[in-house]
């Protein structure tokens, strides 16, 4: 099931959405900060929004086109979204909502059919006479998908699935969400600012920030190279500096105060995940004095500046408790791998 997004929609005040993306029979996850437009994004596919320009294809269906004038109906364009709070008719049973779902089917035995299927798939038939304030969040979350399966859609948008959610609940629902996303075997897009859940759940990642999409494509390429400052903080990188290049062709992390080399290197920002950090002797070795150690439930970060700097930004550098319990140390060697650093660009508005 192919989707094709290439839209452009300007809101109150200066805020200008502006996204393309391409995804098939797979799950895609918009990667950003709240409000960077990850959902209306998603209520534009929807048809709740309308684009001030743009395309919007599934499957070969034109659900919208600007220059066209084509502009499907939410109840043409066969997707199914699901709201950060579920949106489950409070006034019905867990399964009259399902039902609720069906309603393009006409025929009422093959509508109760299809509500019993999806009823016994989540596990909800003991639950159908409840109500929604009746429900757990997993419940209600359950009901919320099979309502919206039932409708057979195309296309599957969640939006924050797990927002609503407490912490202890979340990892096991997530592996059923991820079943449930596999079994469905079209397209599904999700909206995320844990990057946790997203790396764990999607396929490929669009990372967007401010409206704009700074960088996408499988997980581990936006992982392994997020191109962008934003992208990289976005992604979890801690440690982000300045850079400046030098005659001899190292460069300056401005903001750490420490001189580096990485092949092809040319400017820009530099960055290194905590977990990428080295100890001892080695490529890119600089002495350092321990600024400041928090524990963590089961690691502990290290906050690191040149030896004999107070005026630098401490690079974090993360590792497990019994690793530190050897190392610890007032002062000691780590080094920066070149494979380890990130090339960022700047973006417009970052600092």
């Amino acid at each position: 099931m192919s989707v094709f997004v290439d839209l452009e929609k300007r809101l109150k005040g200066d805020f200008h959405l502006k996204v393309a993306f391409e995804a098939e029979n797979e799950i895609l996850a918009l990667l950003g900060a709240s409000g960077c437009g990850k959902s209306m994004t998603l209520k534009c596919i929807a048809g709740i929004e309308r684009p001030d320009r743009g395309r919007i294809v599934v499957d070969g269906v034109t659900l919208f086109d600007s220059e066209k004038h084509i502009d499907l109906t939410p109840q043409r364009r066969r997707t199914g979204l699901m709201f950060q709070n579920y949106a489950l008719f409070p006034n019905m049973t867990v399964a009259q909502n399902i039902r609720a779902g069906a309603r393009r089917e006409r025929d009422k035995a093959r509508r109760e059919a299809l509500a019993e299927r999806l009823m016994e798939s989540f596990q909800l038939q003991p639950l159908a006479k409840h109500y929604p304030s009746q429900l757990s969040g997993g419940q209600q979350q359950r009901v919320a998908l099979a309502r919206i399966l039932v409708s057979d859609p195309q296309i599957l948008l969640l939006d924050e699935p797990f927002s609503a959610l407490d912490q202890h609940l979340r990892f096991r629902l997530e592996r059923e969400l991820h079943q449930t996303l596999r079994e469905f075997g079209k397209t599904a897009i999700f909206v995320s600012h844990d990057r946790d859940e997203v790396y764990r759940l999607a396929d490929r990642i669009v990372v967007m920030e401010h409206g704009r999409v700074e960088t996408s494509g499988t997980k581990k390429d936006v992982f392994r190279d997020p191109h962008t400052r934003a992208a990289a903080a976005l992604t979890g990188c801690k440690n982000i500096s300045r850079a400046a290049m030098l005659p001899d062709g190292s460069f300056e992390a401005a903001d750490w105060g420490i001189t580096l080399r990485k092949p092809g290197f040319s400017g820009g920002c530099v960055g290194i995940r905590m977990h990428d950090v080295r100890p001892g002797r080695g490529e890119n070795e600089v002495r350092c004095d321990v600024a400041e150690v928090i524990e963590n439930p089961f690691s502990f970060t290290v906050l690191l500046r040149p030896a004999g700097r107070t005026d630098t930004t401490p690079v974090g550098w993360e590792m497990e408790k019994d690793v530190w319990r050897v190392q610890q140390a007032a002062q000691l060697w780590v080094h920066f791998p070149a494979e380890g650093l990130l090339a960022l660009e700047e973006t417009e508005g970052q600092v």
